[in-house]
């Protein structure tokens, strides 16, 4: 009895915090993180790198005339479309499986893309690439939201993450033209090789599996194969509206089919009982003001990057490969803008680094929107391109932090792939939409009738931008939901382990 009263006494003392303590940080997720974030800048850099190298690619496999578009069409494409369902298999697998299968299938792609033999080979290629990248990069940010527990640290962490795929786009135009000049075109793919295999091996080791949906693991093929056909009908109209028209009778047919699709997929949705996206998510007023507010700095960003590629080579006469070194400032300034802002998020929140990235956004389009023909570098494009960059990093970080507060951890997968693919939708919708105004305001072919429409280019990104404010404002109203609370009967026992401890 004695011995039984002093047990007793024992557990009453114990601290309440005992049985589920706090989750100790994992003294592997900086590294963690580092290989995350190479991953991530290689799919990046493959989206941009074969621009440089399209010529060489037309010349040395045949390409019939206007068809090598279709070595970055069929990547973005497959990317842009398969994201969704590629974030629900880190939520039904898991995310580090996912992210590393993800991986050796884009190595075998790479592979694949440089030692292809002829046009068809290649686009095949680069259509398994695009889908192995839309497996990778929600998979990867489910592992890094559950490396990471919500707050300060993952606030960093995602401002690292910004930072490197703003940079990404950038190194790709000042990498894929000496390589393709040095070594050819294929190398543009070799050079994925040496990275994977480091991911691969260093993976299994350095990277924690995320929850996984418990339950029969159902993929809800009705919904994946709706959304996804919905999502790459969309990008593939706007990515062509510039050329066949929006008025037009394709253009518009592609959106109205894509829009049929997506009530289908609503549709599917509501009935299904394992839902690829539950409908319960969009009840959150943070993931959905997030997830707009993605989309319009996604528009303003590649709207205005696209616009200033265009002025810089056709107006000033830069090579691309000088473009590329001119416009590395606007990298920079992104990533001192998104780890500023990851920073500043602890103390102040998300919403005033919203607001203040979208004035920052908005002011350095207004600034680039004066460009002149007889101007320089210096005079037309630096200041703007710093403004502009720091607006870039500084919005990212605010977007995604508040389209992934909240989130339950066993739908990591599921709120990562909405991001991303509401990310790639505004970056097609930003470059058609900026292209179809500087096409239809400039004013003749010469450098002045070519400025008149760069200048209503950058305006129309602006608006954007502006548009962008209004909601960040509007996200000041809304009130954060609190982070998810994990049921103790199920799940305390994971908690207790350290993330990157499987």
């Amino acid at each position: 009895m004695r011995k039984s009263d002093d047990s007793s006494l024992t557990a009453r003392r114990r601290p309440a915090h005992a049985e589920n303590p706090e989750p100790v940080p994992d003294p592997r997720r900086w590294k963690a993180l580092a290989l995350l974030v190479a991953a991530f800048f290689m799919v990046i850099v493959d989206s941009q790198i074969v621009l440089l190298a399209l010529p060489a690619v037309e010349s040395d496999l045949g390409f019939a005339a206007g068809n090598v578009q279709w070595v970055m069409s069929a990547y973005l494409l497959a990317f842009g479309g398969l994201l969704m369902f590629g974030g629900r298999t880190a939520d039904l697998l898991g995310g580090r499986r996912m992210f590393l299968i993800g991986t050796a299938l884009f190595g075998v792609a790479s592979v694949l893309c440089g030692l292809a033999w002829t046009s068809s080979v290649l686009v095949s290629a680069r259509v398994v690439q695009g889908a192995a990248a839309a497996v990778m990069t929600p998979t990867a940010m489910a592992v890094l939201m559950h490396t990471f527990a919500e707050g300060p640290e993952r606030n960093k962490a995602l401002g690292i993450w910004t930072g490197i795929g703003a940079f990404g786009a950038t190194a790709a135009l000042l990498i894929g033209g000496p390589i393709t000049d040095g070594l050819g075109w294929e190398w543009i793919f070799f050079i994925n090789v040496p990275v994977v295999a480091a991911v691969l091996l260093l993976g299994p080791k350095l990277l924690r599996e995320t929850p996984v949906r418990p339950g029969r693991k159902n993929f809800d093929p009705g919904g994946a194969l709706t959304v996804t056909a919905a999502i790459a009908l969309l990008v593939y109209a706007t990515v062509r509206a510039p050329e066949t028209g929006w008025a037009s009778g394709g253009t518009l047919g592609l959106l109205a089919a894509s829009a049929v699709l997506f009530v289908v997929f609503v549709m599917i949705e509501t009935r299904s009982q394992a839902p690829l996206v539950p409908l319960r998510v969009f009840r959150s007023p943070t993931l959905v003001g997030g997830n707009i507010l993605m989309l319009i700095v996604a528009m303003a960003v590649y709207g205005g990057a696209l616009i200033t590629s265009l002025y810089a080579q056709q107006v000033l006469g830069y090579s691309a490969v000088k473009f590329g070194l001119s416009t590395a400032i606007y990298a920079v300034m992104s990533i001192i803008g998104a780890n500023l802002a990851a920073k500043l998020v602890g103390k102040t929140g998300y919403k005033p680094i919203a607001v203040t990235g979208m004035v920052f956004l908005a002011g350095g389009l207004l600034l680039l929107s004066q460009v002149d023909d007889r101007g320089s570098y210096w005079s037309e494009l630096f200041l703007g391109l710093v403004v502009f960059g720091f607006g870039i990093g500084s919005t990212n970080v605010a977007a995604s932090i508040a389209s992934l507060t909240g989130a339950k951890p066993e739908e990591s997968g599921l709120v990562s792939g909405l991001n991303n693919a509401v990310f790639q939708i505004g970056a097609a919708l930003g470059i058609a939409i900026a292209s179809s105004v500087a096409t239809a305001q400039a004013t003749g072919t010469t450098p002045r009738g070519l400025t008149d429409g760069f200048q209503a280019g950058f305006l129309a990104t602006a608006v954007f931008a502006l548009v962008g404010l209004a909601t960040a404002l509007t996200l000041m109203l809304v009130r954060a939901p609190q982070p998810p609370r994990a049921n103790p009967t199920r799940t305390a026992a994971p908690r207790t382990n350290p993330p990157g401890n499987p």
